[in-house]
Formats: C-alpha cells, sequence, structure tokens
C-alpha cells in the first residue's frame, strides 16, 4: 500500500469511528452533562439568554473585548467542519482550527485537563445541535494585545499543558470533585485574581478576584473564615450549586446565576464531590472589595 493510499485510508477510518461515536447515544448524554455543567452557554449562548450556543456574547476584560465564537455544527460560519482532534486541540492546547493561537479568554487553561473521553461526548453533543449560520462577532481587543503571535511568550510563561493525574492520597471523591472544579467547571477562571498580564496568579488559587470580567467580583471561596467560606460546611456548598442559595438565604447573582444554571443540573454525587473539594481549599486571607457607594 502506497504512502499516500495509506494516508487516505486512515483518515476514512479516523472519519468513520468519529461519526460512529458521534451517532453513540451515551456519548451524546454525556457530553449534553459536560456541557451544561461547564456553563458553555454562560457564554456561547448569550449568558443563557438564547437557545443555541451560536456566539457573539462580548467579554470585557483589561486587554479589550472578547466575544464568544459560534460553536453550533454550521459548517461555514461555525465547527461544523471541524474534526474531533482539531475540536480536542483548542481546548487542550488552546490552538484553533488553522493552527492561530486562541486567546486565553477562553478558558483553554482549564480545559487542557479535559480526558479524552470527556472532549470526544462534548464534541459529540455539539455534532447534534442545529446548526446556525451566524458569523463571529470580531474580537475588539487593545493594541498590541490582538496581536496573536505575542500568545507565544505569554504561554511560555503561564500555560501548562496537560491532564492532571488524579492523587493517590486523596478519596475518589476529592479526585473527582478536584477535576470537576478545576477542568470542568473551571471555577478558578473567575475566582483567582490575574497579574498584570492577565494570567491566574496561582499562589491566590480560589481567593476571588476583584473587578473581574465585566467589572463583577468574584469572591474567596477559600476556607478562610474571615473573608473566604471557612464557616460554610460541605452541605452549604452543595447547596448553593444546586440552587444559588448562601447559608444566608440570599441568592447569588451576576455571573454565578449562570453557573449555577449548569451546576444545579449535576447529579447530587457530583455536586457533593465539588463542595468537599472546595471544603479543602487551604485558606488564603484577602481584603475584602471595596464596598459601593451608598446611593444617594
Amino acid at each position: 500500500m502506497s504512502k499516500t493510499l495509506a494516508t487516505i485510508v486512515a483518515a476514512g477510518l479516523a472519519g468513520a469511528v468519529a461519526a460512529a461515536h458521534a451517532a453513540d447515544p451515551a456519548a451524546v448524554a454525556r457530553g449534553k452533562y459536560l456541557f451544561e455543567a461547564s456553563d458553555c452557554s454562560g457564554c456561547h449562548a448569550g449568558n443563557g439568554t438564547s437557545a443555541d450556543p451560536s456566539g457573539g456574547l462580548g467579554l470585557d476584560t483589561p486587554f479589550g473585548t472578547f466575544r464568544a465564537p459560534n460553536i453550533t455544527p454550521d459548517k461555514r460560519y461555525g465547527i461544523g467542519s471541524w474534526s474531533q482532534a482539531e475540536f480536542q486541540r483548542a481546548l487542550r492546547e488552546g490552538v484553533g482550527k488553522h493552527g492561530e493561537y486562541l486567546f486565553p479568554v477562553f478558558p483553554y487553561t482549564s480545559f487542557t485537563r479535559l480526558t479524552d473521553s470527556d472532549t470526544a461526548d462534548l464534541y459529540a453533543y455539539l455534532m447534534t445541535l442545529p446548526p446556525v449560520a451566524a458569523p463571529d462577532k470580531p474580537h475588539a481587543a487593545k493594541a498590541p494585545f490582538d496581536w496573536r503571535p505575542l500568545l507565544l511568550g505569554w504561554r511560555t510563561l503561564f500555560f501548562s499543558e496537560g491532564v492532571k493525574a488524579p492523587d493517590p492520597t486523596k478519596s475518589a471523591e476529592w479526585n473527582r470533585g478536584d477535576y470537576l472544579v478545576h477542568a470542568v467547571g473551571h471555577c478558578g477562571e473567575c475566582h483567582t485574581p490575574r497579574n498584570a498580564l492577565g494570567a491566574m496568579k496561582a499562589s491566590m488559587a480560589f481567593s476571588g478576584n476583584v473587578g473581574g470580567p465585566d467589572g463583577q467580583n468574584a469572591p474567596n471561596i477559600t476556607s478562610d473564615v474571615a473573608t473566604g467560606i471557612g464557616d460554610w460546611s460541605v452541605a452549604d456548598i452543595q447547596n448553593l450549586l444546586k440552587t444559588g442559595m448562601t447559608p444566608d438565604s440570599d441568592l447569588v447573582g451576576s455571573g454565578m446565576k449562570a453557573v449555577v444554571r449548569g451546576t444545579s443540573k449535576l447529579t447530587d454525587a457530583d455536586r457533593h464531590a465539588m463542595a468537599v473539594y472546595i471544603k479543602s481549599l487551604p485558606p488564603i486571607h484577602v481584603d475584602p472589595p471595596p464596598k459601593p457607594p451608598a446611593k444617594k
């Protein structure tokens, strides 16, 4: 068999395998579960205000406004022409279909930890959605942050690619929570402060982010009692993930409302695992965000 023919056969087999996987109802169901748990609609479907992930939501950052793309299977404007491998590369490596670096406002820094099977299931689910012929809206990034080649330096400094192995010293439940919080829910992307170049400060993980995207203040969710949620129980955290209600009977607002739309659809076991992991976060004491000025 010639090298060219072998390549064609291999490509055909890969396509057949991908098509078979996409048609697998169990894979599609798992992908839908992950799609909701990851709150993909929060950005790609206009913060949950539209019925499909056809993009368009603008996220304001210190580096400009970035708009979520169309991820329906439309072949011209969406990801209908993407292979499963290209989709996985975007999630795990932050590289687009044509080899371009993706802006890290897309949380590939967290999605890089997604397993092969989970990325395949997500792809299978997305390929079942109705295609929407909606072109992507252009980013409005500030110079020089709109120049993608500069991302090579950013990635060298701040991006570590790859799936994290489970911690053998921890329980299976803790490891499941770790995976759901970091890779699937990408909670740290909002709840961790950023440095001057927009990278998460690993030493301050989950300690809150004052003035984050769209100017929202994400609270400290470490176990610090004074400035975090150290006095919350595992049940309190689990209940918030299901209902959006805090132990003080307040309802979460802003972007967290969209997050709870996703976590409310998780199984009780997965919400409990997330709560167990979050409860284990080491305490980090931070200054509380400034109070808004009193209304006159």
